[in-house]
C-alpha cells in the first residue's frame, strides 16, 4: 500500500513556478536571464498600505482573526462590490481568504464529490485543474482557441454541460491570455447557465482592474442578476496593489456556501495574517491614484510587447484586453532547427531552446491547456521587456 493519496499522482507542480525555479537556477550560475515568467508586479505596494499595515502593528492587532475576515475588512469588500461592481453582498457573506488560491481551492473542497465536473476553459491559469483535482473532482477542459479570442463561446458551454457539471469557472481579464468577456459576452453566457440551473459560477475577477478596452469591466453575477444565487465571485488585492506576498484574497457568495468555506478554514488555516488585512482595508478604502497609474504602464507595456512579438518570425501575437500577460503562437516556428541543433517540435521545446539560447524565460502554452503559444507576463519594467523582445527577434530570425 502507497504511503502517499494516490490522487496525488494525478497533479503536475506547477509549470510557472518550475519555470521561474529555472531561472534563478541558471542565474546563479551568473549567467544573466531575463525572466518574464512570474505574474507578479514589478511595482512596490502604496507607502499608505505600507503605513497601514504599520500602524496595524503598533495597536496591537496582532492576535487571531475571526476566519471569514475582520469585520472591517469584510464591510469594506461588501462596499466595493456594491460601488464598483452593483453587487449587494452582506458583510456576513464575504470570506478573506490566504490569497486567491484559498478561496478556489475551499469553494471546490466544500462542493465537489468524486466524479463531479468543473468545466474550464482553457487556454487556463495552470492551478485551476490541479485544484479541482486535490479535491477529487474531475476537470473538463473547453478548448477556447485564438479564433474565439480565447474566450469561451455559449455554443462550447452548452456542448461541454453534462449531468455530472457542477461548476463553471470563468476568469477575466484571463491568465494567461489576457482575453476579457464583455458584458454582452457574458450576458449570452449567462442564457445559457439559466437552462442548466444545477450549475454554479465560481467568477476569477482578480485582474478585474486591469482592463484596457473602453468598456466598463463586467462580471457574470452583476450583467446576470437571475445566476447571483449560484454564484462566487472572487478577487483579491495581490495584482490590483501590487500586494502578491501579503496574500489576501476574497469571495462573496450564498450563504450556504460561505459558511461551508468558512467551516473549512477554520480547520484548515483559520483566519489570514491580521496585518495583511488591515493592509487591505486600507487598499480597499484608501487612495486609488496608484492603481491608474500602474494601469496605464502596463498598458504601454502591452503595446510594446505586442509589437516586438509580431516583428519576430514565426510569432503571431495577439493584442489582449488586459491582465498583464500575452499569449502568442509559436506554430511558425514549429519544425525548424535551433541553433543548437535540435528540431523544435513543440511549444516546450521552443521555450526550452530560447531559454538555452537566449537567456528569456517564458512559459509554454501546453501548461496551459492550449499550444503551440507560449505566455510571456510583462509584469516588468520596459527596458527589460525590450531587451527579452529583441533576444526573440534573434531567437526566431536564428530559426532555420
Amino acid at each position: 500500500m502507497s504511503f502517499l493519496a494516490a490522487h496525488l499522482s494525478r497533479v503536475k507542480p506547477s509549470a510557472t513556478l518550475a519555470v521561474t525555479q529555472k531561472a534563478r537556477d541558471i542565474r546563479a550560475t551568473g549567467r544573466k536571464v531575463m525572466d518574464l515568467s512570474a505574474g507578479e508586479p514589478d511595482f512596490d505596494t502604496p507607502d499608505n498600505i505600507k503605513q497601514a499595515a504599520i500602524e496595524a502593528i503598533r495597536r496591537g492587532e496582532t492576535k487571531y482573526p475571526p476566519v471569514p475576515g475582520i469585520v472591517p475588512l469584510r464591510q469594506a469588500i461588501s462596499d466595493k462590490f456594491r460601488n464598483e461592481n452593483r453587487l449587494e453582498y452582506k458583510p456576513e457573506q464575504v470570506i478573506v481568504g490566504t490569497g486567491g488560491k484559498q478561496i478556489l481551492y475551499n469553494a471546490f473542497a466544500a462542493t465537489l464529490d468524486p466524479g463531479d465536473e468543473v468545466l474550464i476553459p482553457a487556454p487556463y491559469w495552470v492551478s485551476y485543474p490541479e485544484m479541482v483535482m486535490l479535491n477529487r473532482g474531475e476537470p473538463r477542459i473547453v478548448d477556447c482557441p485564438i479564433e474565439t479570442g480565447f474566450r469561451l463561446t455559449p455554443e462550447a458551454l452548452e456542448a461541454a454541460i453534462t449531468p455530472k457539471t457542477k461548476w463553471l469557472l470563468l476568469n477575466s481579464p484571463s491568465n494567461p491570455s489576457g482575453a476579457g468577456y464583455s458584458a454582452d459576452q457574458l450576458r449570452a453566457i449567462g442564457e445559457v447557465l439559466l437552462r442548466h440551473p444545477d450549475v454554479w459560477v465560481l467568477t476569477d475577477d482578480m485582474y478585474e482592474h486591469l482592463l484596457y478596452t473602453d468598456e466598463p469591466f463586467a462580471t457574470i453575477a452583476e450583467v446576470e442578476p437571475r445566476l447571483k444565487d449560484r454564484t462566487l465571485t472572487m478577487n483579491g488585492v495581490s495584482k490590483t496593489y501590487a500586494m502578491t506576498g501579503w496574500r489576501i484574497g476574497y469571495a462573496a457568495g450564498p450563504d450556504i456556501l460561505v459558511k461551508a468555506m468558512t467551516m473549512i478554514q477554520g480547520q484548515q488555516t483559520s483566519g489570514a495574517c491580521t496585518i495583511a488585512q488591515w493592509a487591505a482595508v486600507e487598499a480597499l478604502t484608501g487612495p486609488q491614484d496608484f492603481v491608474e497609474t500602474s494601469k496605464q504602464a502596463f498598458r504601454e507595456r502591452r503595446d510594446l510587447v505586442v509589437s516586438m512579438l509580431n516583428q519576430a518570425n514565426g510569432i503571431d501575437c495577439p493584442l489582449p484586453e488586459g491582465a498583464f500577460y500575452v499569449y502568442p503562437s509559436c506554430a511558425g516556428t514549429i519544425g525548424k532547427r535551433a541553433p543548437s541543433g535540435r528540431t523544435i517540435e513543440t511549444d516546450e521545446d521552443f521555450v526550452s531552446e530560447l531559454l538555452d539560447a537566449e537567456g528569456v524565460a517564458v512559459v509554454h502554452g501546453s501548461a496551459f491547456g492550449l499550444g503551440p503559444n507560449f505566455r510571456i507576463s510583462y509584469a516588468t519594467s520596459t527596458e527589460v521587456l525590450e531587451e527579452a523582445c529583441t533576444r526573440i527577434q534573434r531567437f526566431c530570425n536564428a530559426l532555420n
